[in-house]
């Protein structure tokens, strides 16, 4: 494993970061789509998946930051048991309020892992795609038939999505 030096801000090498690999058969593994809705999969350290949908959607009364605190706290939920989180890298929004939701969403999760040193991970959409639908452009009834396909019932894309990324680190980085 490749050791990062990091520094402070006075310019000074700090020790290295090392992020261990979760262990193949006891790892709790945190799959998340980042969105106003999240969808998310988590595999328990018994090897259970459980799976769903949260929203982080603000009401009328609600101020701008809200939703992160929201998320934040329901991240605090895990907080005992994840060792690894994997989530759905972006790069291409179709609309600028979706990608300050889920710029804000990566910034509050990369900060509270970074804060609890648990490892995260952002897998591309074409891979998530590749790997559970066969094709890197498939669209959402084709990821949605695919997860059907291993056994799970997605409530929404969301979930299907967040099962995609689950079953993709369980296969190509946990085992």
């Amino acid at each position: 494993m490749a050791e990062t030096i990091l520094t402070n801000p006075g310019g000074d090498a700090m020790p290295p970061a090392k992020i261990p690999a979760p262990a193949a058969d006891h790892a709790t593994i945190l799959a998340l789509d980042l969105a106003t809705v999240t969808g998310y999969a988590l595999r328990g350290r018994d090897g259970a998946i459980a799976s769903g949908t949260v929203s982080f959607r603000p009401s009328r009364y609600d101020g701008g930051g809200v939703r992160y605190l929201r998320f934040r706290a329901w991240l605090e939920s895990f907080a005992a048991d994840v060792g690894a989180i994997y989530h759905e890298e972006i790069r291409r929004h179709l609309s600028t309020d979706s990608a300050h939701v889920h710029g804000g969403l990566l910034a509050t999760l990369t900060s509270w892992c970074e804060q609890r040193s648990i490892a995260y991970q952002g897998v591309p959409v074409g891979t998530i795609k590749r790997f559970i639908a066969g094709k890197g452009n498939a669209d959402k009834a084709a990821v949605i038939a695919a997860v059907k396909a291993r056994g799970f019932k997605p409530a929404d894309d969301n979930e299907a999505d967040a099962l995609a990324i689950l079953l993709w680190a369980i296969k190509t980085n946990v085992g």
